[in-house]
């Protein structure tokens, strides 16, 4: 007879909030055992190519057999270098490729990473609500606690510094962003950013920017990098990403930059469980950084294309909508009689269209529901059209 063991996870992970993507997963595989064609504006997952000269460099790497073992932890010298100068034509920012730079499997992994390096039980991290998971959840697998601050659009979806109780500034260690933001698409100014870094100062606190969206902006808007600020190297670190920028999100790799003590903490916990990006992944990541501009200007004049259908989509259906100036995103309101989740079940039962639920992004968050951007502009298209037959339309009474 075989013994029973009760072998249980860590309580850490057993408090973790369920992760909504998951469920989500659950739901798009019933509907297609079900034989339903789902169009998913989900997760955001784009949808585009990775530009051929990135992988053909891919190619190239992968054919020599020194990239064959185990990769540097920090991050090849010729990939570092190629950040420092990006870092400079993009932001005009100088960044000293020996010590300010960590190449990262992503930056979703080097943020949980650096919340990990940071954080002992009991600490405070301060994560705006709505926010991208990681932001909350690298703090409660560090056993820290996490002060949300809800973003509204009153404050144009930016942290409001004055209603953080003085005890929580004064014992947080991390205060985390993203701008241009997920899901809201909100962005930010360079006047925002120097009060939240003389915030920071003030409370000894590490300001931590996730700058994923940084490329995928519209209408002439230009989002700053956190080290355009004075002061800012004292106390941040900011993270890149080169899955929308460059429709790379499944080749895994990222890139942490700023002041050498918060780096190397970085790098510290990240030799300790990983071996760092493949340095197959890092040459071709060489090549996208110092891709010509018309490849990025593909990508985000597709993305424009689909939001300005889509937001005069929504427009017709109800919605006060306006275009967003950063993401692949809609952050729209679930109208009155719904939860986020039961809202975005019934639009999937109904219509075979898959929307985020914005209980995913935070406990302030279930009134809202995230669209992704990431079908081709046919089935987008289609999706409109589902929601027009099937009379989805807004109503608001609250």
């Amino acid at each position: 007879m075989q013994t029973k063991l009760n072998i249980t996870p860590s309580k850490k992970l057993l408090n973790l909030p369920v992760y909504i993507f998951a469920e989500l997963d659950e739901w798009k595989e019933a509907a297609r055992a079900k034989g339903v064609d789902l169009i998913d504006l989900g997760i955001g997952n784009p949808d585009g190519p990775t530009p051929a000269p990135v992988v053909e460099a891919a190619v190239k790497s992968i054919q020599d057999p020194v990239n064959h073992g185990y990769p540097s932890f920090k991050g090849k010298e010729t990939f570092r270098q190629a950040i420092a100068e990006w870092m400079l034509r993009r932001y005009n920012v100088t960044i000293d490729p020996k010590e300010e730079i960590q190449t990262l499997i992503g930056a979703k992994e080097g943020l949980a990473h650096l919340a990990m390096a940071y954080t002992d039980p009991g600490d405070i991290n301060i994560v705006p609500d709505p926010y991208y998971p990681v932001h909350s959840r690298g703090t409660w697998i560090s056993n820290g606690d996490v002060y949300h601050v809800k973003l509204e659009t009153k404050n144009n979806y930016l942290p409001d510094l004055s209603s953080i109780p003085e005890e929580v500034a004064q014992r947080a260690k991390v205060f985390f962003t993203n701008y241009p933001n997920n899901p809201s698409a909100a962005t930010v100014t360079k006047e925002y950013y120097q009060e939240l870094v003389d915030y920071c100062i003030k409370y000894n606190i590490l300001l931590c920017t996730d700058l994923a969206y940084g490329e995928i902006v519209y209408d002439g808007y230009r989002p700053p990098s956190i080290f355009e600020i004075p002061r800012a190297k004292d106390v941040a670190i900011e993270f890149h990403s080169f899955s929308k920028t460059f429709n790379m999100a499944g080749w895994r790799v990222g890139f942490a930059v700023g002041n050498k003590e918060y780096i190397r903490a970085l790098y510290s916990m990240k030799t300790n469980v990983d071996y760092g990006t493949s340095t197959i992944v890092q040459d071709a990541a060489i090549a996208a950084l110092n891709l010509p501009q018309f490849h990025i200007d593909k990508i985000v004049q597709k993305y424009q294309r689909r939001r300005d259908f889509m937001v005069e989509g929504f427009r017709k259906l109800g919605w006060e909508v306006s275009f967003p100036k950063a993401t692949m995103y809609l952050w729209l309101d679930v109208p009155e009689g719904y939860d986020s989740k039961s809202w975005c079940k019934m639009i999937l039962d109904k219509t075979g269209v898959v929307f985020t639920p914005g209980i995913a992004f935070g406990k302030y968050s279930d009134d809202h529901f995230r669209v992704s951007m990431v079908q081709s502009d046919e089935r987008l298209n289609e999706a409109m059209d589902r929601l027009e037959a099937a009379n989805i339309k807004f109503v608001m009474d609250r």
